[in-house]
Parts: structure tokens; C-alpha cells; sequence
């Protein structure tokens, strides 16, 4: 195999793979800015020559079979299949999530200098994945070498969102992250996705919010995407999807008039359901509207029971991001 590009979005490597950039172009989807983070065997298997791995926890797993087949791939490790390239890219977003893939990686193959020696990656400002096969082929994107300096502050990177404490993540907003161009955006963004200080809520929880604040609002309308008001982009379709439930199906909700849920597949896959949900008409409650303002809380009447990287967040033991002062608070 002559050239290998590994991405992060499946539209993307379609795209990729459209334009005839590669001859084998590897999607994957692992999703590392929402729930428990893998274990550490895990992460190492996740990597490794297939064998026993659970299905969704092999990095060829998100590739469709023809493509993997007519590449002659046969379950081959990361480092393995690196070895028999000429060539490697890394083609990864600008969004926080794909940035974290790119340090999972790095730091996976810090040891390995054959490969290392073969990948470089592609600096993308924009998710390239709506492009036409054709226009992308005549993208000059510009190409990183890396070194082995990339390699230190990418595994740096990484075990700070593993870390059990969100303080590791905050100390990365004074270090130089400029090997990585989209660094210093993920670090803030997904520090904004903490519990902010005021409201007890998180970026896009609030962006919600903000939407919903008019009244009468269809829930997808608060959905991120394309030429959408909501321009977080730190959360997928059905991370968004399960905030909102968690804003409407709580002890105490801010959010009024969601006619179904949970935010699930058998959900998507009713049909009469999947309507109910569209044709519902959201509003703030009273709660909402407090919050909203800044005068009231959503941990002081409601559980807090999630992950954020390594830190696992409860109402007794809550990080919480000041967006004023941009400063993180310790639980007490």
C-alpha cells in the first residue's frame, strides 16, 4: 500500500476516498468528549492486531468491510499497518473531538519510530467532509511533519483530559500549544462545557437555553449543524439530543413541552414517535428563565452524575468553570 489517510468523520473519508487521495482511507468514530473514557487496556487494545475486541473497540471498526478488503487490510494494528505504507496523513477536524483523537493517536505511536517516521498530518481550519470529491482534490492543505516535540505535548495533552481532576486540562490554557493549530480552541471549548459557576450548566446546555427562550421552539431547531444558530460544536447529534432530555427530564427541568424521549435509537427507529418528538412546541419554565438569568442554579434542585475526560462530575464533588474571571473552580 502506497498512501494511508485516517480521519474522524465518515463524510470526510467518502470524500477523501472519492477524490482518489489514498489508496485506503480509515474512519474513525470513537466519540472521547462524552461518558467513561476507555480503560486502560482498552486503549491499548484499541490499537492492537485484532483478536478479542468487542465490536466499536478496534480502530477499523467505523470502516465500511469492502473498503478495508479491497486494501487487502486484514485487522492489522495501527503501528503494522503504518509499517507498510509509504506514506501516512492524519486528516482531523478543528473540532474538540477530533483534536482529542489526534493526541490519543500521537501518544499511542510516541514509541514506535517507524511509524512516526511515515505520518504527518494535514492542518484542516474547517470540517472538509461536505466538500465535493473534486474541489477537495485541489485543496492544498498544508502538511505538518512531526517530531518528536508534536509527540511530547500530545501525550502532555492527553493524559490531562484522562486525569481525574479537571486542574491538568485548566493548566494547558498557559502552555505553548502552537505545534498544534487547533489546540488552544479545543482546550477552551471544552473547559466552557464544565459547570459554569453561575448556572450549573455547561456551554451548549446554555446555548440551548438561549434558543428555547422565545417559547414555542421544535426541538431540532436547537440541534447544531449546518448554517444553524447553535454554533457549538463540541457535542454530536446525539449528545445534543441527550442534553436535552437531561434540561427536560430532571427532578427540577428548565425546559417545558417535550412530548417524547428518551433521545434514543428505538426512539428514532418508531416512527410515531420520532413525530411526537419533532412536533413538540419547547418553552422555558420558570426555572429555565431563572437560570437563563443568572439567578438560579441547576445542581442545587437537580443530580450531577457525568463525565467530562477523567473527571467524573457529582453535585458533591462538581469542577465548575468561572467564564468571567476564565478561571476553574475546585469542589470545596
Amino acid at each position: 500500500m502506497t498512501r494511508l489517510i485516517v480521519t474522524t468523520d465518515s463524510s470526510m473519508a467518502g470524500a477523501i476516498q472519492g477524490a482518489a487521495l489514498a489508496d485506503l482511507v480509515i474512519a474513525i468514530e470513537r466519540r472521547l468528549v462524552w461518558g467513561l473514557l476507555p480503560f486502560d487496556t482498552e486503549l491499548k487494545a484499541f490499537f492492537a492486531p485484532r483478536a478479542t475486541q468487542p465490536p466499536g473497540l478496534h480502530w477499523l471498526d467505523d470502516t465500511p468491510a469492502w473498503r478495508i478488503e479491497k486494501s487487502g487490510v486484514r485487522g492489522q494494528g495501527l503501528t503494522e499497518l503504518l509499517s507498510e505504507c509509504d506514506s501516512a496523513e492524519l486528516w482531523m477536524g478543528p473540532e474538540p473531538n477530533a483534536q482529542l483523537f489526534l493526541f490519543w493517536l500521537l501518544d499511542h505511536c510516541s514509541s514506535e519510530k517507524a511509524a512516526i517516521s511515515k505520518l504527518v498530518m494535514r492542518h484542516l481550519d474547517v470540517a472538509v467532509g461536505g466538500i465535493k470529491p473534486e474541489h477537495l482534490a485541489k485543496l492544498d492543505l498544508p502538511v505538518i511533519k512531526l517530531a518528536q516535540a508534536h509527540l511530547e505535548l500530545a501525550g502532555r495533552v492527553w493524559r490531562a483530559y484522562r486525569a481525574p481532576t479537571a486542574q491538568p486540562w485548566f493548566d494547558l490554557l498557559k502552555a505553548d500549544l502552537s505545534l498544534f493549530p487547533q489546540a488552544q480552541r479545543c482546550v477552551a471549548d471544552l473547559l466552557e462545557e464544565l459547570p459554569s459557576v453561575t448556572t450549573g450548566l455547561g456551554a451548549t446546555e446554555m446555548r440551548i437555553l438561549e434558543l428555547i427562550a422565545p417559547g414555542e421552539v421544535p426541538p431540532f431547531d436547537v440541534f447544531p449543524g449546518y448554517q444553524k444558530p447553535n454554533e457549538r460544536r463540541v457535542f454530536d447529534y446525539w449528545e445534543v439530543g441527550a442534553l436535552l432530555d437531561g434540561l427536560a427530564r430532571c427532578e427540577r427541568p428548565a425546559v417545558a413541552g417535550l412530548d417524547e424521549g428518551p433521545f434514543s435509537l428505538e426512539m428514532h427507529e418508531n416512527s410515531s414517535r420520532l413525530q411526537r418528538y419533532k412536533q413538540s412546541r419547547l418553552s422555558l419554565t420558570e426555572f429555565g428563565k431563572a437560570m437563563l438569568g443568572g439567578d438560579e442554579k441547576f445542581c442545587r434542585y437537580n443530580r450531577i452524575d457525568r463525565w467530562w475526560g477523567g473527571t467524573h462530575l457529582t453535585n458533591d464533588r462538581l469542577w465548575q468553570w468561572d467564564p468571567e474571571a476564565l478561571s476553574l473552580i475546585a469542589p470545596d
